[in-house]
């Protein structure tokens, strides 16, 4: 079915990666008839430019970036990309230096960290480092809701900087940087170093916290739909073999060879207590979760806050494709979100508000949700 050369899907190095490792590893792609090959990627930048190009028929992807790349924001021309199914939610957590939770104290992380960050300007002395993944990350907007609660503007109070998932712990001991937000297992690996702390969990903080959507381009999913619902319905049996408890020690040592995250096989076993990749609809691409982070994106003024989110929501996220494969394989229909609750703000937020949600919230851009 792949044609005269195997598939080739970038991934970076993750436990959200999972799916589509466990699809290779597990046969699934092959039971599909596909030729896949897995091409571990250095960094998010490498993979926006190679989706952008042709350079790889489909990818593990940060969400937001996928939409910024649709939108012609993320540094390169628009590239309409569509995303069939959604790999994971519950993945990111923000880990603090160790050294620095000693100064603020813990059970207080976010005041502490406020009170630091004041005493650090009155004084004159350098702003505290703090790293994401990427600028359209949903890392980097739950580090920038989390501080913002606590009162810190991310863009004056703090630095950010980027630096890859696997680089982390690395740089936290060298003390480089003070924190990070990352998907897992980069935050379980540095407190196993005995270099940070996890102070709050994606899934604490935003409720089932979307991450990474698996995407192809819009131009490719419709050239080729036979082959892209064979990819769907392999994943989609790998997420629903990856979120069985019984499996997740074989998933672990899969994840820890070196082509794929590279991480010791203990620490990555830990690490997957809180992530969900198929079960209770988590494999869905949900236009909601979409327009959620598309109002973060323009709350913090990285893409153009009169563009309409609704439908840049429903253009990238595919559920009717989901629908499709998630069908021909016997499992239920995910239903629909309608709302999202425990993001933040005192009225939940939903699809048809979106617009009036990002207005108000670039309008108070450091105040809660």
């Amino acid at each position: 079915m792949s044609g005269e050369r195997p598939l080739r899907l970038g991934f970076i190095a993750l436990n959200d990666a999972a799916v589509l490792i466990a699809a290779k590893e597990k046969g699934f792609f092959a039971a599909e008839g596909l030729d896949v090959e897995l091409s571990r990627q250095v960094s998010w930048a490498t993979v926006r430019d190679k989706m952008s190009v042709g350079a790889l028929d489909g990818a593990h992807m940060l969400a937001p970036t996928a939409l910024a790349i649709s939108l012609g924001a993320a540094g390169a021309e628009a590239t309409p990309l569509a995303a069939p199914l959604a790999l994971n939610i519950n993945g990111p957590a923000i880990t603090v230096a160790s050294r620095l939770m000693a100064v603020i104290g813990e059970g207080q992380t976010a005041d502490g960290l406020a009170r630091l960050v004041a005493r650090r300007r009155e004084e004159g002395a350098s702003p505290i480092t703090l790293a994401v993944v990427f600028p359209f990350s949903v890392h980097n907007y739950l580090l920038r809701d989390w501080l913002a609660r606590a009162g810190i503007d991310p863009d004056r109070d703090v630095r950010l900087t980027i630096a890859p998932p696997s680089r982390m712990t690395e740089l936290l001991v060298g003390g480089v940087v003070e924190g990070f937000c990352v998907t897992e297992p980069w935050d379980t690996a540095a407190v196993a170093a005995g270099a940070g702390q996890v102070v709050v969990r994606g899934s604490q903080f935003w409720p089932r916290t979307p991450d990474k959507v698996f995407t192809v381009t819009e131009a490719w999913a419709n050239a080729r739909p036979d082959e892209l619902q064979a990819l769907a319905r392999a994943m989609l049996r790998a997420g629903a073999w990856a979120d069985d408890p019984a499996n997740r020690a074989e998933l672990a040592m899969m994840l820890a060879q070196p082509d794929y995250v590279g991480a010791e096989a203990q620490v990555i076993e830990a690490s997957l207590a809180d992530m969900i990749f198929h079960a209770g609809g988590a494999s869905a691409p949900q236009p909601i979760h979409a327009a959620w982070l598309l109002s973060q994106m323009a709350r913090w003024s990285h893409i153009d806050p009169t563009i309409d989110i609704e439908a840049v929501a429903r253009r990238v996220y595919r559920p009717e494709l989901y629908a499709i494969a998630a069908a021909a394989l016997g499992m239920p229909e995910a239903p629909p979100l309608e709302v999202l609750e425990g993001f933040g703000s005192e009225t939940p937020f939903r699809l048809a508000t979106a617009q009036a949600y990002a207005d108000e919230a670039r309008s108070r851009r450091v105040s809660a949700g």
